[in-house]
């Protein structure tokens, strides 16, 4: 039986069912009463189908084109369609496909011819996460030609023989679709295979089929929303319905079922205040709005809501849901302008300070902190007409600094009151005004210090005549003491003057000349020369100030003209045209040009072999008289007068440097000219200087040699074993002679040599015997090996120094006295060889008192 289903799916339609102009093809059945076929060609069974003793059923399925002017060609397919009995034993039934391998066509003469057709069956629906026994059977395939010969069945595709593999198999005889394991819609939601069918030799019997597996959704996957913790903000004072934020959950379960609608709500408030439902949501689209008025965020700053999302529409019995935190923060509005923590403020200043701050301004503002809601804006509204304040923002502390911008003079004004208004960088929320404590009143007191001497006019100008004598008065050059009410006195100093050309009074400023100006100085720019004066007062602390006196110096006609340019240079066979020349005069207009030029009568030879002609006032031109001259330097003095109201002249020479000249008129040895006109004296001056120079570098050398020879001498004189004296330390005690440090050191070394009877250990002062007993000091020992000497010796430095009859530390100290037949002999100066006694050392004494005692000791006998 077949009942109400879907038959045979058509995936594209044979040529024969195509119209070629792209017209609609219409669909019709032979049996219209059992079955129909849709527009898609779908066949679908119209009523409940009773085959008595059958197991197929035949339908001819016709199409034509329904814009076709020609006669109607009829295309017909015949279908052979598996039908299950109704009265079947088996509790699963198992469809069958069909390879729908013939076709018949009905031709324009009534005959029939079968054809070959390509169709596709519907999608095979398999629920994912299924429990039953594997391999679970889908469907069979099977080919009508399996009567008459052995076919074999396959199947291709992702899932069979393309990974992943192994999913699903087929029976290669019966034709049996089976699948292996549980599938999972969320990995793979269908599969897309194709059915083989071919003979015992491998050849294709039937068109490959194609089978869609489509994976059926269950509601396995519970909701999850994008974040753990959404984050959103609303300013406070919104009106009802104002959008807060969105919140997302996503289901892996197939959006187009219930298993993947999700639904959105509100478990809880934290806090609730003002109330308990301040927000809703949307619980399609998961939108967070605002449903009650009364957010405030100076009391609460943010809440907590915990959302829930519920699949299956929201279903509590049967869906599965999952939760999110978020968090709404209220943001501030400008709903609290800055007030004053009080009426007035107080401050002072020291007049003609500038950007010193006067005083701080405290306001306090509720609204959240370092926002542009919180900082505030001050602006002087009266007291201030000059604009000498300016109130900027300290952005840590919200404070007003009121700064001085612009100097206060304490003799003009004394005092301000300042009118301050505070407002914030954005405008009040709506509906909010200034109150009075936004309002607030400054008392500025100007201190008054010993301000600086004032020249007026500075700078100060003044014209004069250069060339003005010493000790001329000039003008006078005053200072003016701001502090009128403290009768300073002023005095007067120059500062800067470069050319020192000018003195002031230091009573009067009277300025005066102490040489003679000269506008000519390379002090002088642009005529003008300037002096900086100082005046200061007598105050505590004295002030100073500086003024600047410009004196502009005319010009007068004191310097004579010189040739320009002082050299020259010309070819042996000169040009025609000559040389021009012109004068050089530092004097301006009129006292420079235009200039007379004339050759000087001396010497000789001058007028004789040169000639000079005026082009204009300011320009002459210099010829050769004669043919040619020789090379060399030559000296042409000329004589220039200038057009001063008392004309000065001078008499220049010009340097003209004959020399031989290619074709272009160009000097080639000028290398030549050059050295000839180096005179013989520089020639002998260098040569003498080369001289000495050479001089000192073999002195140098000389001196170098002779030094390293006397150390190669000293080096050899002195034997380094016997060289005891760098072992010898002097601190200018009066003791022998280079007789004395003759001893055996290896006496110190080998102590076994002494004698034992009358060995003394002491320390003891030549010149005094103590009054009392002798301090007992430790004995050498006279064993053949006592120890080391070092031991011994500070054993009796620390006998010493507990000795009450020690000497003090200038004295001679004697730390082993070993008799008269010690093998190593005595180290004391006084006790030295007796080979001194032979020289004569009377006349030390008439050298004073200290060399006496040194007489006494070495040639005094006995004594």
């Amino acid at each position: 039986m077949i009942t109400g289903s879907v038959i045979y799916q058509r995936v594209r339609p044979n040529p024969l069912f195509m119209d070629c102009s792209g017209g609609k093809v219409w669909f019709e059945v032979g049996a219209p009463s059992d079955f129909r076929v849709s527009e898609h060609g779908v066949v679908y069974t119209m009523r409940h189908l009773s085959l008595v003793g059958k197991r197929k059923a035949v339908v001819m399925v016709y199409a034509r084109d329904l814009l076709s002017k020609q006669d109607p060609v009829h295309n017909a397919c015949l279908l052979s369609l598996q039908v299950q009995p109704s009265d079947a034993t088996l509790t699963q039934r198992v469809p069958e496909i069909l390879f729908p391998w013939r076709s018949t066509v009905v031709r324009g003469d009534g005959s029939l011819r079968r054809l070959k057709r390509d169709w596709v069956i519907p999608p095979i629906n398999v629920p994912e996460n299924s429990r039953g026994q594997f391999p679970e059977d889908l469907v069979r395939i099977r080919s009508d030609r399996d009567k008459n010969r052995m076919l074999r069945y396959s199947v291709t595709g992702p899932g069979a023989d393309q990974p992943p593999n192994g999913i699903f198999i087929i029976n290669p005889i019966s034709g049996q679709l089976s699948v292996t394991k549980p599938l999972d819609r969320e990995h793979i939601s269908n599969f897309h295979l194709r059915a083989h069918a071919v003979d015992l030799n491998g050849n294709q019997v039937e068109n490959p089929i194609d089978i869609v597996i489509n994976v059926i959704d269950q509601n396995d996957n519970r909701p999850e929303f994008t974040h753990t913790i959404f984050n959103g903000s609303v300013p406070e004072g919104s009106k009802p319905g104002s959008f807060v934020m969105t919140v997302t959950a996503v289901d892996k379960d197939d959006p187009k079922t219930a298993n993947g609608m999700l639904r959105y709500k509100i478990l809880s408030q934290n806090p609730q205040s003002p109330s308990s439902n301040i927000f809703t949501i949307n619980n399609k689209t998961g939108d967070i709005i605002t449903v009650a008025a009364g957010l405030d965020r100076e009391k609460v700053t943010q809440y907590t809501l915990i959302i829930q999302a519920t699949d299956m529409e929201g279903n509590p019995t049967y869906g599965l849901s999952n939760t999110a935190t978020t968090i709404i923060r209220i943001t501030d509005v400008n709903d609290n302008p800055p007030e004053f923590t009080t009426d007035t403020f107080f401050g002072e200043v020291h007049e003609n300070r500038v950007n010193v701050i006067v005083a701080n301004l405290t306001v306090t503002d509720k609204d959240q902190p370092h926002t542009q809601a919180w900082s505030a804006v001050y602006r002087i509204t009266a007291g201030d007409p000059t604009g000498r304040f300016s109130i900027p923002t300290d952005p840590t502390s919200n404070e007003g600094l009121l700064t001085v911008v612009k100097p206060i003079d304490y003799e003009l004004t004394r005092s301000f009151m300042l009118t301050v208004e505070a407002e914030n960088e954005v405008a009040l929320a709506r509906g909010i005004h200034l109150p009075r404590q936004s309002t607030a009143t400054i008392s500025v007191q100007i201190l008054d210090i010993n301000e600086s001497p004032e020249f007026s006019p500075s700078p100060k100008s003044i014209k004069l005549e250069e060339g003005l004598t010493a000790r001329s008065r000039l003008t006078t050059f005053t200072a003016q003491d701001p502090d009128r009410s403290m009768r300073q006195t002023v005095r007067y100093s120059k500062m800067y003057d470069p050319a020192n050309w000018l003195e002031i009074d230091p009573v009067n400023g009277q300025i005066s000349t102490i040489a003679i100006l000269d506008r000519e100085s390379p002090y002088v720019k642009n005529n003008l020369y300037n002096v900086t004066f100082m005046a200061s007062d007598n105050g505590i602390p004295p002030a100073s100030g500086t003024g600047t006196l410009q004196v502009y110096l005319l010009d007068i006609n004191d310097n004579a003209p010189h040739v320009f340019p002082p050299e020259v240079e010309m070819c042996e066979k000169p040009d025609p045209d000559g040389i021009n020349i012109t004068a050089s005069d530092p004097d301006l207009t009129p006292n420079a040009g235009p200039f007379a030029f004339e050759l000087a009568s001396r010497p000789s030879d001058v007028r004789r072999n040169w000639t000079l002609s005026r082009i204009n006032g300011e320009y002459a031109q210099l010829r050769l008289r004669i043919g040619s001259l020789a090379s060399g330097i030559y000296k042409v003095p000329i004589m220039i007068t200038d057009s001063g109201n008392l004309p000065m002249s001078n008499t220049s020479y010009l340097k003209v440097k004959v020399c031989q000249c290619d074709h272009h008129g160009d000097c080639v040895d000028m290398e030549r000219i050059i050295a000839a006109g180096l005179g013989t004296g520089a020639i002998i001056a260098i040569l003498i200087c080369i001289i000495i120079l050479l001089v000192l570098v073999l002195l140098f050398v000389m001196w170098m040699k002779r030094r390293d020879k006397e150390r190669q001498a000293k080096q050899l004189l002195i034997d380094p074993e016997d060289d005891v004296r760098d072992n010898i330390l002097k601190y200018d005690e009066e003791g022998g002679g280079e007789e004395d440090q003759d001893y055996d050191l290896s006496q110190l070394q080998q102590p076994d040599a002494l004698e034992s009877d009358g060995v003394k250990v002491g320390i003891r002062r030549m010149d005094e015997r103590p009054l009392h007993h002798d301090h007992q000091y430790p004995l050498r020992s006279a064993a053949p090996h006592p120890g080391d000497i070092g031991d011994f010796i500070h054993e009796g430095l620390k006998a010493a120094d507990n000795d009450p009859t020690a000497p003090p530390y200038d004295s001679l100290l004697v730390f082993d006295y070993e008799g008269s037949g010690s093998t190593a002999g005595s180290l004391s100066s006084l006790h030295s060889s007796s080979s001194c006694g032979d020289q004569d050392y009377d006349y030390l004494g008439d050298w004073g008192p200290r060399f006496r005692r040194l007489a006494d000791l070495y040639g005094g006998g006995d004594d």
